[in-house]
């Protein structure tokens, strides 16, 4: 007897989706069936390209196959991905984008922007469309770590209005006010004109179609971050700590601060930066020089998720020094645990795009 498409959508129908608690069929992460004989095929659309649970829902969907239609069909699964948004069809900022993700610190000195260049160049590297907005304004290091110091965005003109065209390296797309101030000099700017500036950044860049856009929040609570949060669309925070106590207070505040009403911002999770120290020459051993797992206790008593520990090891600066992060690299323990970090996050925002699923 024939193998039917009935068949096969009955058996892809037993296969749950962990996260969002329904089968891949009525979630529509089913297309394209073909059936040759005894050799099925189709395609598994994902959330997010970065999805830390494709292969397990591959197996899954194999082996449901092999239990309710036929024990010795051949199964080909083509993953595809649609990413998840909750934005309007067609909004005024960044209208091609459809995730905004701010990460942010309580205080400075615990590798924020290390974490956030890295984890745009892991999403690039998992498959999204990615762009990296460099708001530390006073601080701008982006363009440092990304190697382009010297470099100026285009600008050009386009329906009577000017727009800045990103720079884009390591299949990232870059903006950061250092692009358009002299790196020698200080920044001497009030809130308000450093807030206007930074909008630009926003609103007056040609983005394109991206799937995220990673912005690297300045440290502290201030005027910057309600600018941010009440003038554009983030998707959510992911807060970055050290294990340290001084530090994990501090971000106690950051999170605090996004749960206010003014700003009540979703918080994706927290990141452990700075974990622990693993000698180049001794990769297995790790030594808790700030303290143990602080940033996953913060995260229990706060009710939010524990996105990933990143190690202290050196290679890691002077990556970001030479402008090539460490997540370009594709085997070392670091870059698999930015990989890690990077495929968390994406999880995290297709659990809060839940409401938005008929969007994929």
């Amino acid at each position: 007897m024939s193998i039917t498409k009935e068949q096969v959508i009955n058996a892809l129908s037993h296969v749950i989706d962990p996260d969002f608690k329904k089968d891949l069929v009525s979630l529509n992460m089913i297309e394209d069936i073909r059936i040759d004989e005894k050799k099925i095929s189709f395609k598994l659309v994902l959330t997010t390209p970065a999805c830390p649970l494709k292969n397990m829902l591959r197996d899954s969907c194999i082996e449901a196959i092999h239990e309710h239609v036929d024990s010795a069909a051949m199964v080909e699964v083509e993953f595809a991905s649609k990413v998840t948004t909750r934005r309007e069809a067609a909004p005024q900022i960044m209208p091609g984008v459809r995730n905004i993700i701010a990460v942010a610190s309580g205080k400075g000195g615990v590798g924020k922007s290390t974490v956030a260049a890295n984890l745009a160049i892991s999403l690039a590297k998992l498959g999204a469309r990615v762009g990296l907005i460099d708001a530390d304004i006073y601080g701008p290091s982006v363009p440092l770590m990304f190697d382009v110091m010297d470099e100026k965005p285009e600008v050009f003109e386009m329906d009577g209005r000017t727009f800045i065209r990103p720079i884009e390296k390591y299949g990232v797309k870059i903006l950061s006010i250092g692009f358009f101030v002299d790196p020698s000099k200080a920044l001497v700017w009030r809130g308000p004109m450093a807030s206007n500036a930074l909008l630009q950044l926003f609103t007056d860049s040609d983005w394109g179609e991206l799937d995220y856009v990673v912005i690297d929040m300045p440290p502290g609570t201030g005027d910057i971050h309600l600018t941010i949060s009440q003038q554009v669309p983030v998707t959510g925070v992911a807060v970055v700590t050290t294990p340290q106590e001084v530090a994990l207070a501090d971000a106690r505040k950051a999170i605090s601060m996004f749960n206010t009403d003014k700003i009540k911002l979703p918080i994706l999770g927290l990141i452990e930066n700075m974990s622990y120290f693993t000698p180049a020459e001794l990769p297995e051993n790790k030594y808790y020089i700030f303290g143990k797992e602080g940033g996953k206790r913060l995260a229990e008593q706060n009710n939010i998720a524990f996105l990933g520990q990143i190690p202290i090891v050196q290679s890691i600066c002077e990556s970001g020094d030479d402008g090539s992060p460490i997540a370009l690299e594709d085997h070392s323990p670091v870059a698999l645990a930015f990989l890690e970090l990077a495929q968390n996050i994406a999880r995290q925002i297709a659990l809060t795009n839940v409401p938005a699923m008929n969007k994929i």
